[in-house]
């Protein structure tokens, strides 16, 4: 488990590029395409894991 955040964290820094304030809404999006296989469209509304999303968003911070 510890990979999978680590990789899923990795790619929402990625996808957040140099603007870290999109950190969470990257982490967001990372797990939904996780849970989801796809990226959330605008009115998308499916839930996502929150302990997995709170876990992401946790060690992107930490990698920063």
């Amino acid at each position: 488990m510890d990979t999978l955040i680590q990789n899923l964290s990795k790619k929402a820094i990625d996808l957040s590029g140099k603007s870290k304030k999109e950190l969470e809404r990257t982490c967001w999006m990372i797990v939904h395409e996780y849970k989801h296989d796809a990226m959330p469209t605008e009115y998308d509304i499916r839930e996502i894991d929150e302990e997995l999303y709170l876990e992401v968003l946790r060690t992107a911070k930490e990698m920063l």
